[in-house]
């Protein structure tokens, strides 16, 4: 499948762009630590994330990715305010790319498409890990976790970045990795790109509706091949 009408790219960020799964660990066994709870092991808390830090937090104080309806809500800010300060000082420790990003994000670029982050990751962290990692300098505009009242599945994110950089869904590509990304595009008339390498809870990432599904993040490149060349 060739994408030709793109000119806006969407993309998530963990699971996506970087593996932030053992600074995510690190910090919320540091958290529970805290709390005199047992910590878990990183494959474990791997399976929680995607759904932002409060979720992620909840997933933790439960013990599964199915959150405990009796936990109390006072708790589980105090829990959270604990995981944020840890991963604050952690975030991006032993985070790091996935094979392929960075050139494949470069070469975009270079050829004229627009690139946005949209992420369930709470705004501050994102733009210091960008920067770390080398592509703060690529990405025209970040949208996270609680930048708006709702995050994705919601289409929320998305509508916003269409209507702030004035273009049509139909201009623009979400690229991620699980299914709320997925969901958010399609919610917003978006054609999308689904990832299977990322965090999906142990779900097939084929099975969510994306308009393509990649193994490899360079290959993102050959499915925008007629879009690149024209753009010369």
């Amino acid at each position: 499948m060739k994408f030709t009408d793109k000119n806006v790219l969407l993309f998530d960020l963990d699971g996506t762009l970087i593996d932030s799964v053992p600074d995510l660990a690190l910090s919320i066994n540091q958290m529970l630590h805290e709390l005199d709870m047992k910590p878990y092991p990183t494959d474990t808390i791997r399976s929680w994330v995607g759904n932002g830090a409060a979720v992620l937090t909840k997933r933790a104080l439960s013990g599964h990715i199915d959150i405990n309806p009796d936990l109390d809500p006072a708790y589980v800010e105090k829990a959270l305010s604990i995981f944020l300060a840890y991963y604050e000082q952690n975030v991006c420790v032993d985070t790091t790319l996935y094979p392929n990003v960075k050139s494949t994000l470069e070469t975009l670029h270079r050829d004229g498409y627009r690139l946005v982050i949209v992420t369930n990751k709470p705004e501050q962290f994102v733009r210091p890990i960008l920067k770390h990692l080398g592509l703060d300098n690529l990405f025209e505009m970040v949208v996270g976790g609680d930048s708006l009242p709702k995050r994705k599945p919601d289409p929320m994110q998305l509508i916003y970045v269409c209507e702030t950089l004035g273009v049509k869904a139909s201009s623009c590509l979400m690229i991620g990795d699980s299914k709320n990304d997925i969901f958010a595009a399609t919610a917003a008339e978006m054609q999308s790109i689904g990832l299977t390498y990322g965090y999906n809870h142990g779900e097939d990432i084929n099975s969510h509706g994306a308009s393509l599904v990649l193994d490899n993040f360079a290959d993102i490149i050959e499915a925008l091949a007629p879009v690149a060349e024209s753009a010369h």
